[in-house]
């Protein structure tokens, strides 16, 4: 396969976290009153943020963001509380609480933007800054958050469908492992674009995972023209690369995002690459960025997104994050 093409994600966590550790971790002598929210907190007032994701507990992808969350807070003297769930009513209810229980700042992902909107825009009518990540950027300042921090989901599909194109790939399998996340469907197009063909979509459930080989090896073996399949999420990644073997074919296997088995896997031969979109930074960065909102109403990005990615891991980069990736950082 010829050398990828690096997606560069916007480098920020350097002079972000910089600007926040040059302020008094009471916050700034000009601040506000110290309430909830509403930035400008007074000198000596302590911050406590909630971090509300989509993710299910012991999702590999998720630990990561936690991680990154909850060190940012270790890091900055915040009082981060990391809560989860995959269901769209619950996480909405959790941001509720957290405007009830008068956070400071809220970092929600936005998988279902729609089930979510009437409780961001009222955690920002209660003078809660808000940011957004992972997912439905494109709607977070409609909602009123302060800011976006993830990848953008076309532009990173497009990147996967151009190195598909470039490994020889014309006729693409794209598993979708989770029923209405817009993200995972903005891949799918994407990465039709970057191939310059229609790929297939396979809807599968990453919660039953055997039921996800199964329908990948029947979707193989219905369709030998399949070249490549693109899977959408690391776990599924490693039941696709068994779902060839069942099938007899030899459609070569890459994903999105990364865990110890999508490593293994590339190290191995077994995936081609993994779409990277450095989720600790997607925990990390929120955390910073609100405090400094906090502290000296400072917003970062100009109104668009804070990019963690793409990046593409291979074959020519992947022992050099081996190490990260055990560590719970990549």
């Amino acid at each position: 396969m010829p050398a990828p093409k690096r997606l560069l994600a916007l480098a920020v966590a350097a002079p972000l976290l910089l600007a926040a550790c040059t302020t008094d971790g009471g916050g700034g002598s000009d601040g506000g009153d110290g309430g909830s929210g509403g930035g400008g907190t007074s000198a000596g007032g302590d911050l406590s943020f909630s971090v509300i994701t989509h993710g299910s507990a012991g999702d590999a992808f998720w630990d990561v963001v936690q991680n990154g969350a909850e060190q940012a807070g270790e890091d900055l003297g915040i009082d981060v509380d990391y809560q989860s769930d995959g269901d769209p009513q619950r996480q909405a209810q959790l941001i509720d609480a957290a405007v009830n229980s008068q956070a400071d700042g809220i970092v929600v992902s936005m998988a279902n933007p729609d089930a979510l909107q009437e409780s961001i825009e009222g955690a920002v009518a209660a003078g809660i800054p808000v940011i957004t990540i992972n997912s439905g950027g494109e709607r977070s300042a409609e909602f009123g958050a302060i800011g976006h921090v993830g990848q953008d989901e076309a532009i990173a599909g497009r990147g996967a469908g151009q190195q598909l194109a470039e490994s020889g790939a014309t006729n693409v399998l794209c598993v979708v492992h989770e029923a209405g996340n817009i993200g995972l469907e903005q891949r799918c197009a994407g990465a039709s674009e970057g191939l310059g063909a229609e790929v297939t979509p396979l809807q599968v459930d990453v919660n039953d995972l055997p039921g996800a080989q199964s329908a990948i090896a029947s979707q193989l073996q219905g369709d030998a023209a399949i070249d490549a399949v693109l899977t959408l999420n690391s776990a599924v990644a490693a039941v696709a690369v068994e779902a060839a073997t069942d099938a007899g074919s030899d459609a070569q296997v890459a994903t999105f995002d990364l865990n110890a088995d999508v490593i293994s896997g590339i190290q191995a031969g077994d995936i081609a690459f993994a779409v990277d979109q450095q989720q600790y930074e997607q925990g990390y960065l929120p955390v910073v960025m609100l405090k400094l909102y906090a502290q000296n109403l400072n917003t970062v990005g100009g109104g668009q997104p804070v990019l963690t990615g793409p990046g593409i891991v291979d074959a020519d980069n992947v022992d050099e994050i081996a190490d990260l990736a055990s560590a719970g950082t990549r």
